[in-house]
């Protein structure tokens, strides 16, 4: 039976990071055992009607300081039908909630690389959804080898929307919440509530990703609900440094819950289904995605190559080529920069 409104929840859980690990798979499956624990608590604390859970980026792993491509894959990339993602789904299923979470996900299409993949999985423990991130810094992206990805999982699985009991479920990664096109394509898509995990800077202020999720919210009528780190451990750099801020964000910018610092389930909220369609079905000028001039927008894009495709269909990938496509990309957009002072 599909629900016009139910309980959603930004886990706000530590990561312990695999890095430096003596057995970096015993951890993944102890940090599967931590969210486990912790998402049992606010079942009970909440109750049935909570029916959504969304956990931090890389809640499993922490994120590669150094390691490369080939490295990572070997120490924290979950395979797509791995004994991680089967407990996640018996966690799922034994709170009857949809689990939304985030992981390093290894490819055999793509042996040599790994995708950081959002994910949300079902009341039944299947997953429902998976999403493999399209702007990172430093990691493959399936832009990279976008031909060959195409040709394999087809452009339905690049953009995923989840039709569910709860209405329908779209991620966003961490640091994409920052690129208003792939929000307003999910949305297009029929997206109403946006699962972003991320792992990122908490602040008194408004962050640039916080006011990103209250665009993201006005622009395309949707929730978002955003789990951030409770604490980053077992890397050289202060744990607190991704630490807290997770929120709940409703279709007018307005934060619906909150949570502070370290591990909590504060940031938790009812989700109105009905009162967002009744907003989307209503004329007016803050209706803006009926107002979006999206040929227009396609046309005018097509005139600026900015990151092309295809970058490691024959390239082995390392940290430098990254940072080398950047520079190139700067180069060509804003000409060399001036070697004078």
């Amino acid at each position: 039976m599909r629900m016009t409104a139910f309980r959603a929840l930004a886990l706000q859980v530590a990561t312990h990071a695999v890095n430096g690990a003596a057995d970096p798979r015993g951890e993944i499956l102890r940090a599967v055992e931590r969210v486990a624990g912790r998402l049992a608590g606010a079942r009970a604390w909440y109750g049935p009607e909570l029916r959504l859970v969304v956990l931090p980026e890389y809640v499993l792993t922490g994120f590669p300081m150094g390691e490369s491509v080939a490295e990572w894959l070997a120490k924290a990339a979950l395979a797509p039908d791995g004994a991680e993602y089967a407990l996640l789904g018996e966690v799922a299923a034994g709170h009857s909630v949809f689990l939304a979470g985030n992981a390093y996900e290894s490819d055999p299409h793509f042996p040599g690389l790994y995708f950081q993949a959002s994910f949300i999985l079902g009341p039944d423990g299947g997953v429902v959804l998976r999403y493999r991130r399209l702007h990172s810094m430093f990691s493959p992206t399936p832009y990279d080898v976008w031909d060959e990805y195409l040709d394999i999982y087809g452009i339905e699985a690049v953009f995923p929307v989840a039709v569910t009991e709860i209405g329908n479920l779209a991620c966003v990664a961490s640091e994409e919440i920052l690129y208003p096109e792939l929000a307003r394509v999910l949305a297009l898509r029929g997206a109403e509530v946006f699962c972003h995990s991320t792992s990122e800077i908490a602040a008194p202020g408004l962050t640039q990703k916080a006011v990103a999720r209250r665009a993201r919210a006005v622009e395309n009528l949707a929730y978002v609900v955003s789990a951030n780190s409770g604490g980053l451990d077992g890397l050289p750099i202060p744990r607190d440094s991704t630490n807290g801020g997770s929120e709940l964000i409703d279709y007018e910018g307005r934060a619906l819950a909150q949570a502070a610092s370290g591990e909590s389930i504060v940031a938790s909220a009812e989700l109105d289904l009905a009162a967002l369609r009744r907003a989307r079905r209503r004329p007016g000028m803050s209706n803006l995605p009926a107002r979006v001039k999206t040929a227009l927008w396609a046309q005018e894009y097509a005139r600026h190559p900015v990151e092309q495709p295809n970058g490691l269909a024959e390239t082995a990938p390392d940290r430098s080529w990254f940072a080398r496509r950047q520079r190139e990309i700067i180069d060509r957009l804003y000409g060399p920069a001036d070697p004078t002072p």
